[in-house]
């Protein structure tokens, strides 16, 4: 078991590391990669020659920012498009801490570490899902995700509007971080009309493109006009541009991804009930699992071609993204009925 864990610890820090799971794991000749949760059907790329030899265009840019804009419900004036939503948050991290260098920052845990990471040597707070509003009471700014990375918890709407009207009347922002809300778009936050709220948008994830970089923050626009200060002229790509534009203006693309999410959702949590395991909480973009012998799991899984995601924080845990076509649900269901618990 420790040889085990020494292994699951190499994976622990990020998904999508197939370069490392093929050094650890070299007889595995094909891989099905699940340590994600991004959308394994990816949007179609906007190809053009005049998008990558020249600049990219302002008024792209602003057509984009429309388009996404009326996607999340709210005006153009407070979306920023940025390389990226990860960027994003340090850039936020940035600003905040600027503005107010003796700032005292929450973190919702267990979650994702870049939220930790943007508030570089500011104090930072680690707090449950369950301690908003005290939280609120005595910090400045407050970051979760919702739905959460990677136990699917869903925060209070409720607690999260007095959390930001409590934050806001000491000039501090609530942000939330809705990576994983483009599949269920009315349960997000970005329409609503806190003061001081920050929501960042990914694009990558529902459309399954997460290497084009592309992201968004809805801001008061004081905060979009400092972030667009930082991110320069050109901060996206000419094939971002074109390829955001297009997939926000393409609803009944998006209306099959949201089906096509749901159902293999649905069917991994089968699958993985169907075998015994215990799935502690589930998004339509990700299944979390929970197993004593979580360590065990992950490296039968992975001899088999199988890479999952585990967590250092929780050593029960292990997630599960969805497989992208047939091959690799069979691949999935060989490894399972292979596997034996205890």
């Amino acid at each position: 078991m420790g040889d085990a864990r020494a292994i699951v610890d190499t994976f622990a820090q990020h998904g999508g590391r197939i370069d490392l799971a093929r050094a650890a794991f070299p007889q595995v000749a094909q891989w099905t990669d699940l340590s994600t949760g991004i959308a394994p059907w990816p949007y179609p790329m906007a190809h053009s020659a005049e998008a990558t030899q020249s600049l990219p265009d302002p008024a792209e840019l602003a057509a984009l920012e429309a388009a996404a804009a009326a996607f999340f419900g709210v005006a153009p004036a407070r979306v920023v498009a940025v390389p990226g939503s990860d960027l994003a948050l340090r850039l936020l991290g940035l600003v905040l801490g600027r503005d107010r260098p003796q700032s005292r920052a929450a973190v919702v845990r267990p979650g994702y570490s870049g939220h930790l990471a943007m508030w570089g040597a500011h104090p930072v707070t680690e707090c449950s899902a369950d301690a908003l509003v005290p939280m609120a009471q005595t910090h400045d700014v407050l970051i979760l995700a919702r739905p959460n990375n990677p136990d699917a918890i869903i925060a209070d709407r409720t607690q999260l509007q007095v959390a930001a009207s409590l934050l806001a009347a000491r000039g501090g922002h609530l942000i939330i971080d809705e990576a994983f809300a483009d599949a269920d778009a009315l349960d997000s936050l970005a329409g609503c009309d806190w003061p001081g709220l920050i929501v960042l948008r990914s694009f990558g994830k529902f459309f399954g493109l997460a290497g084009l970089r592309l992201g968004f923050v809805i801001a008061p626009p004081e905060i979009g006009t400092q972030l667009r200060g930082l991110i320069g002229d050109w901060p996206i790509s000419g094939p971002a541009l074109a390829t955001g534009l297009a997939a926000y203006r393409d609803s009944a693309w998006r209306r099959a991804q949201r089906t096509r999410l749901a159902d293999a959702s649905q069917r991994l949590a089968d699958l993985l009930t169907g075998h015994g395991i215990e799935i502690a909480g589930r998004t339509a973009f990700f299944v979390l699992i929970q197993t004593p012998e979580r360590d065990g799991l992950f490296v039968h899984l992975a001899q088999a071609g199988v890479l999952t995601r585990p967590f250092g924080y929780a050593p029960g845990w292990l997630r599960l993204g969805l497989p992208r076509d047939e091959s690799d649900w069979t691949r999935l269901g060989d490894a399972l009925a292979g596997w034996r618990i205890g």
